[in-house]
């Protein structure tokens, strides 16, 4: 459902302006998207510890999905952009440089792999050492991705704070210190617990 909702934005806004404008508008716009989809999943396990309610159990119990439509977020991301350099190559090098195109693609495997292995068989396969150690650096890559993306566009308008403030926010509840056990609320203890140690290695 995501995906098709995603996907027809982005061919909404070629539609509607099919020229590089419209593709760019794309970059931008699934830029946006990806932070969204990005952050719900980033912090979804931490927001739901410290304020343990039906909106942030939904965000924990959903993570996989999130993560998903991330990962067709920015695939669509990708697309525009390889748009962009094979509509207007001179544009495109102006914009961007070996230093982007290394950092993003590195970005990219980590998305490639992340989606891969979100998938109850995929996550049983590598193991959970394995699975813990790729979606924790994954995370942590994409999410100093972010930052630089967005930090070096503040010269070019100020209303690039926003994004900024989103992910430092989401940086403050990653690195909130836990709460310690005795004090959990009651009745929240077993929200979302499973015996397969499939799903113990995707809670986080």
């Amino acid at each position: 459902m995501r995906s098709a909702a995603l996907t027809l934005m982005a061919l909404a806004i070629v539609v509607v302006d099919p020229g590089v404008g419209g593709v760019r508008r794309v970059i931008r716009a699934t830029a946006r998207t990806s932070l969204l989809l990005f952050g719900s999943a980033f912090v979804a396990s931490e927001a739901w510890r410290r304020f343990p309610n039906a909106w942030t159990s939904w965000l924990r119990q959903n993570r996989r999905h999130l993560g998903l439509g991330f990962a067709v977020s920015h695939g669509l991301h990708a697309a525009a952009i390889i748009s962009f350099a094979l509509m207007d190559p001179d544009r495109f090098r102006a914009a961007s440089g070996t230093g982007n195109m290394i950092s993003g693609g590195i970005a990219y495997v980590f998305i490639a792999l992340m989606s891969l292995t979100s998938f109850d068989r995929t996550a049983a396969w590598v193991g959970p050492r394995a699975w813990k150690i790729l979606h924790t650096s994954g995370a942590w890559y994409l999410w100093i991705s972010f930052m630089i993306a967005f930090g070096k566009r503040l010269p070019m308008s100020p209303l690039y704070v926003l994004p900024l403030m989103l992910l430092l926010a989401m940086l403050a509840l990653r690195l909130w210190p836990q709460r310690p056990s005795w004090t959990t609320p009651r009745g929240t203890e077993g929200v979302g617990r499973s015996s397969s140690k499939t799903a113990e290695v995707n809670r986080r």
